[in-house]
């Protein structure tokens, strides 16, 4: 999970799984990573709540980038974005900016984008940030209001589809081809 401070990425985690985050509504309630056992269609993967990321993280402000050496060895990045904020394209493109700043191909990883607290703004709001969001990330982000359970499922469908390929991409690389007999 990657997104600004108060994107709603530890609710989330909370949601999904049975870890205990703390959640609060000021930045930074997140002091270090939090993971979880998320199990979706009968399928599992761990989650990875991180500290969010400020402009400037990659030089040091804020928590976030002192722990995204655990998101290098993620498969895939949940991008959560709040509807609430100013404009959701910014937002997105400053922790955008940060992962291409801290280098490790972060930015090269398989990225879900979400709209998060969407229970929270109106209609037209929803739709103005869904369509700035949009365009700063180039696909059409999902919507999510962990409160509501709103979109949870979609959410965790779309990462347990990245995270199964991954593995039978890992699977198929480690078997060794059986021994040749005449």
């Amino acid at each position: 999970l990657v997104g600004l401070p108060n994107a709603g990425k530890s609710t989330f985690l909370a949601k999904v799984s049975a870890a205990k985050p703390k959640i609060a509504d000021y930045p930074f309630t997140t002091l270090h990573p939090g993971l979880g056992v998320v199990n979706i269609d009968g399928r599992e993967f761990v989650l990875a709540d991180i500290p969010g990321l400020i402009e400037g993280a990659h030089e040091g402000l804020g928590l976030g980038v002192r722990f995204l050496g655990h998101v290098e060895r993620c498969a895939v990045l949940l991008h959560l974005v709040e509807a609430t904020c100013d404009h959701a394209g910014k937002a997105y493109k400053t922790v955008r900016n940060e992962l291409e700043a801290y280098g490790a191909d972060l930015t090269e990883k398989f990225e879900i984008v979400a709209l998060s607290k969407t229970d929270a703004v109106d209609a037209e709001t929803l739709k103005s940030q869904m369509a700035k969001l949009k365009r700063a990330c180039g696909q059409t982000p999902l919507k999510l209001s962990a409160a509501t359970n709103s979109g949870v499922t979609e959410v965790l469908r779309a990462l347990i589809d990245v995270v199964a390929a991954a593995r039978q991409e890992r699977e198929d690389a480690n078997k060794k081809p059986e021994a040749w007999h005449p």
